[in-house]
Order: C-alpha cells, then sequence, then structure tokens
C-alpha cells in the first residue's frame, strides 16, 4: 500500500506549485489535499445549480462560477473549490486565480466530503464576511439546506425538499429543485 506524500505549503507556494499540476488539490493552514473525481449525479446536479443560475444572474454584477475556480478564505489560511459559488464583489470580477468576496456558495454533497461539508468546510466558510448563504445539496434524499446569515451574524438553517424553491434571499431569486435534481433518477 502506498502513502500520500505529505506536502506543507505557504500560501503563495501552493499556488505556484498547484499551477504545476494536473489535479486540483485544496489547501488549509499549510496542508495539501487532492480532489477526487465526482460521480455522474453529483456533476450533473452541480451543472444544473450553475446553469440556473448564470441564466437568472445574467444583468446583474453578480457572477455564478463553477468547481474549477479556487476560493481563497485568507482568515483561515485555506483554498478551496466550492462546486459552486456566486460574487456580486468587483474585486473578485478582475481575479485571475481565485475569489475572496463570495455571496453564495454551494457543496454538493458525496460519501466521502459529507461531513466535511457540513463541518471544518462550514466552519472556514463562515469566516467570509461576504458570505450570506451557504446550500448544501443531497441528493440521495432530494434536499437543500441553505444556511442563511442573519442581522446577529447567526446562521439560520432553512431546509427544502419535495417539489419547492430553494429561495436565495442574497440573490433576490429562487432555484425550483425539479430544476436541481433534473436528469436524476429516483433512487
Amino acid at each position: 500500500m502506498q502513502t500520500a506524500e505529505q506536502l506543507r505549503f505557504s500560501a503563495a507556494d501552493f499556488l505556484a506549485w498547484e499551477g504545476t499540476q494536473a489535479e486540483k488539490h485544496e489547501f488549509v493552514a499549510g496542508e495539501v489535499f487532492a480532489m477526487t473525481g465526482a460521480r455522474q449525479e453529483h456533476v450533473l446536479v452541480s451543472g444544473n445549480i450553475y446553469a440556473s443560475l448564470k441564466q437568472r444572474l445574467r444583468g446583474t454584477p453578480c457572477r455564478a462560477y463553477i468547481a474549477d475556480m479556487k476560493l481563497r478564505v485568507e482568515t483561515a489560511d485555506a483554498f478551496f473549490y466550492p462546486d459552486v459559488m456566486v460574487s456580486c464583489h468587483p474585486e473578485d470580477r478582475q481575479a485571475k486565480q481565485y475569489l475572496s468576496h463570495p455571496t453564495l456558495i454551494v457543496e454538493v454533497l458525496s460519501d466521502s466530503t459529507a461531513d466535511y461539508d457540513r463541518g471544518g468546510k462550514f466552519v472556514a466558510y463562515r469566516k467570509l464576511e461576504s458570505l450570506q448563504e451557504y446550500l448544501i445539496v443531497d441528493i440521495d434524499n432530494r434536499r437543500m439546506e441553505c444556511f442563511r446569515r442573519t442581522a446577529d451574524h447567526d446562521w439560520l438553517l432553512h431546509d427544502y425538499i419535495g417539489e419547492v424553491d430553494c429561495q436565495l434571499h442574497s440573490l433576490s431569486l429562487s432555484l425550483p429543485l425539479a430544476e436541481i435534481f433534473e436528469d436524476i433518477e429516483a433512487a
């Protein structure tokens, strides 16, 4: 059995190193983690969300981004690859390597990442002052959990399941769950 090489970098060294790699990696406090491929349903749902957001955000200062765009969470000394994110910030419109000011982050759960997406990754995301909503998509249960930042900087869960629309207050739009789970076979 082979063990993964233990890599430790500064943020700047990570950016330089990752630019030479064929695969994507996330970076947290000096440690590097290889990203694995996703199952078909994960890719379809991420694409559906991206397409729905892109269509609805036309003509606004907001842009939707899909999994290949890095997110920098400087206060957590981390870089992530959210499945989908939206930024309305002018600095992000000029960014080349990574975004820093998302309004919305979407993570589509997989068996290997579900605990981290709900735990440590959400802890890091909450450090982003710009972030207003964090959407966790559970394909197996056809459910969307929308964590919305309150005026008191608490996070309130809004659970969407069934034939409903997921309300994204930060963007003043809604996404029908039927559209999000389009082309996904019922379990």
